[in-house]
């Protein structure tokens, strides 16, 4: 006999499938093929987290971002990053102005594009790290401070920051601070030949592509909360943190290729986004509880930006992808196994 409990974690499924469903069937109007990008997208929206996405120039990235800016009935502000940019052209700026009431001259805040709910950040690395930085407090703590006063910031809030790998002159490189901020790291890839060939197609005629707004902030925020509600056990946790902690130079229990191909590993950020982008895929999956697949398939795009590969790995082509193939490889999914691992057992003792 089914519990309360059980009924509401079946609506939360329900009701997350169906946001989810809505959302796919609107993009799939203008964006062509990407599963794999939306998928991780939407994942970082219910978990409330951040993403960074990746890609050589012309594969449609802007467009997925303000496409599914217009899916949801949420302000969005896209702010094109360039060299001449300055925090306060983003975060806002105190002005002077006078009173024509009473005369005199008072203070007064004019909001910068940050304070919109959804926030697209387009290459993100062609800006001085000055302005890369102003990001940060608004990213994690939700809020920018203008000289003594803080000014929190629309909720739900989203930052989809985009980056081109191919053109180094002239950028630069987000600093790992920043990176940590972003729940994933997505690569966004060539499309397929039957991909292709639809985008050529589509292009290329007279089309309309209209895309209505499926979800509202209140929606969204519900949604996030949902998400937190759903049951994980010890396990599935300690299958988490045993993946993170192997990233880590000169811990106990650390494989020998780390220690030779790896100068920094991830914090305690990439287990509680592994954790709730789990329970996030989970409901979208029709499942009530989380499993080592949830975790498996997204180690790679919340671990790839947390992972420094040292220049002696990067000089023979191994990147933190490969590392994390490796790891998930040698980590055991099973609950005994993992537990009388005694290689696993230094790292829960350390």
């Amino acid at each position: 006999m089914a519990t309360d409990g059980d009924n509401g974690t079946t609506e939360s499924i329900g009701k997350l499938r169906q946001a989810h469903d809505k959302l796919r069937s609107q993009l799939s109007q203008v964006i062509v093929g990407q599963d794999h990008v939306i998928e991780e997208l939407l994942i970082s929206l219910f978990s409330q987290g951040h993403c960074l996405l990746e890609g050589v120039p012309g594969l449609a990235k802007t467009l997925m971002i303000s496409t599914l800016a217009r899916t949801l009935n949420l302000s969005f502000s896209r702010i094109q990053f360039t060299p001449d940019l300055m925090p306060a052209d983003i975060t806002g700026t105190e002005i002077i102005e006078e009173n024509k009431s009473t005369g005199a001259r008072e203070r007064r805040f004019l909001e910068g594009p940050l304070f919109s709910h959804i926030i697209l950040a387009d290459e993100i690395n062609r800006t001085p790290p000055k302005t890369q930085a102003a990001l940060l407090e608004s990213m994690q703590e939700r809020q920018v401070t203008v000289g003594r006063v803080q000014h929190p910031l629309s909720d739900p809030f989203f930052v989809l920051a985009t980056q081109n790998p191919i053109e180094q002159e002239g950028t630069y490189p987000l600093p790992e601070a920043q990176q940590d901020r972003f729940m994933f790291k997505v690569f966004v890839n060539y499309p397929t030949f039957q991909d292709e060939f639809e985008v050529a197609r589509r292009t290329t005629t007279v089309s309309s592509d209209e895309v209505q707004a499926v979800l509202t902030g209140e929606e969204i925020l519900a949604l996030q909360r949902m998400v937190r509600e759903v049951p994980i056990t010890d396990h599935v946790i300690r299958y988490a943190l045993s993946l993170v902690r192997q990233t880590r130079v000169d811990h106990p229990g650390t494989p020998d290729f780390i220690q030779e191909m790896v100068a920094w590993g991830a914090g305690p950020r990439a287990v509680q986004f592994l954790i709730l982008g789990g329970k996030t895929r989970a409901l979208m999956h029709g499942r009530t509880h989380v499993s080592t697949d949830d975790i498996q398939a997204l180690a790679a795009p919340v671990l790839r930006h947390r992972i420094v590969v040292n220049f002696a790995a990067e000089s023979e082509g191994v990147t933190s992808d490969t590392i994390v193939e490796r790891l998930l490889e040698l980590t055991p999914t099973k609950e005994d196994e993992l537990a009388n691992d005694a290689r696993f057992q230094q790292i829960f003792a350390s």
